[in-house]
């Protein structure tokens, strides 16, 4: 049963719950999480588990299966009394038309069950492919006949059948002017007609102490006449560089590492520390170098070359002539990027390095390779005990689409100060 102190939460769009992760550290009692893709519902599954663990000081079950002691069956097995509940809030299903009825009908009869009034916070934000820039320019058309251009509209249904006091809704900057800003404007209108005061600004995860920069509006809503208001964040302001990312883990050449339990070879950084993202208790897993041809491996050692004496990004164009494998140079110009160590930020993580890693070159020349999971994760900021469940493809994208956990962990504590 809830407690009628705890604030109750309606997760939409969940991924692998970056979002969702900021509100279980600052003590939200989720309802539901919906979820269509069966990986990214797996590892919120086991984040949501680890929480559960963690609140009844049972983290020895949990640290068993990241150290492969236990399998994810046994881990769920032996953690019952948690891990049946868990399993039934998160549903593993496509919003659509044909299914918004019944989930709907389904959360509400979790409440019931559980003696859930209402739903006090409502969060997430549908996939943003359709919206982002990036993705516009793949497509032909624009993305303007993408499906995922309406995807909103589900949310909005969510909103008029449970109504809660406060809502944030997830996106790309792309969203102010996807269908020449008819999205947008058509979203705010209909919110506003619920009886919704709105706000929105674009918000930086680079001011909230993730070595990342990444842009992303955050659309707040609630009640008109409740009080709340849209909160001041105050910029997170360090001198540390996204190397103090790195630099415990192992040097890794293409295709070495391992998916399970390896050592790191140095203390944490302050900044692992500071961040929580690494304690004295984690693993290191999930640490596993993709394979690269050798030609790959040159186009990387000469891309970080260039970066660390000029300072600057190559473009295709400007690769050696026998490095050049594309007659249509001019939609490669970008293909290769380094991430810098030497900067208090990387670039922009987005779910395209599932495909490949070319975007997302380590900084160290003599490793001349992509990011890992693990290292990804971290620019994230991921902590290492954050399992990513399904293929390493998946596991890419699943942090790729992602919002990052310290970002969310302070928006999600100024909301619980308003309530």
């Amino acid at each position: 049963m809830i407690n009628e102190n705890e604030i109750t939460v309606l997760d939409m769009f969940s991924g692998a719950g970056g979002l969702s992760e900021g509100f279980f550290r600052n003590g939200f009692k989720f309802v539901a999480h919906i979820e269509k893709d069966k990986y990214a519902s797996k590892t919120l599954e086991t984040r949501a588990l680890y929480h559960a663990l963690k609140n009844n000081n049972m983290l020895d079950t949990y640290y068993g299966y990241l150290k492969g002691e236990l399998s994810r069956n046994q881990l769920f097995e032996n953690t019952e009394e948690f891990s049946n509940e868990i399993s039934s809030s998160i549903f593993n299903i496509e919003i659509s038309k044909k299914t918004e009825k019944l989930l709907v009908e389904q959360i509400q009869e979790r409440m019931i069950n559980h003696d859930v009034p209402k739903i006090d916070v409502m969060i997430g934000g549908p996939p943003c492919q359709a919206y982002s820039f990036v993705g516009r320019s793949r497509d032909p058309d624009g993305m303007i006949n993408d499906p995922r251009n309406y995807l909103y509209h589900h949310y909005l249904s969510f909103l008029k059948a449970f109504k809660p006091d406060f809502f944030i809704f997830e996106n790309v900057p792309g969203i102010f002017t996807a269908k020449n800003g008819t999205v947008f404007n058509d979203m705010i209108k209909s919110i506003k007609k619920m009886g919704y005061v709105t706000e929105n600004k674009i918000l930086d995860a680079a001011d909230f102490f993730v070595l990342q920069k990444r842009k992303r509006v955050i659309l707040m809503g609630w009640i008109s006449g409740n009080g709340y208001k849209y909160p001041d964040f105050t910029r997170a302001e360090h001198s540390f560089f996204v190397e103090n990312l790195l630099e415990d883990l192992p040097s890794l050449h293409p295709g070495e590492g391992s998916e399970g339990v390896q050592e790191y070879i140095k203390p944490p950084s302050q900044y692992l520390i500071e961040s929580g993202i690494r304690d004295e208790k984690d693993v290191l897993i999930q640490h596993h170098a993709r394979k690269h041809n050798e030609q790959d491996r040159e186009i990387y050692r000469h891309t970080i070359k260039i970066w660390g004496k000029e300072k600057r990004r190559i473009k295709y164009s400007e690769l050696p002539e026998k490095l050049k494998t594309h007659e249509n140079q001019e939609s490669f110009e970008d293909r290769f990027k380094v991430v810098a160590g030497d900067h208090s930020c990387a670039h922009t993580v987005v779910a395209h390095i599932s495909k490949d890693g070319h975007y997302y070159i380590h900084p160290d020349i003599n490793q001349a390779r992509s990011l890992t999971v693990r290292e990804v994760a971290r620019i994230q900021s991921f902590p290492d005990n954050y399992k990513f469940e399904g293929p390493r493809t998946s596991r890419y994208a699943q942090i790729g689409n992602a919002v990052p956990p310290l970002m969310a962990e302070a928006i999600s504590m100024e909301i619980r100060k308003m309530f």
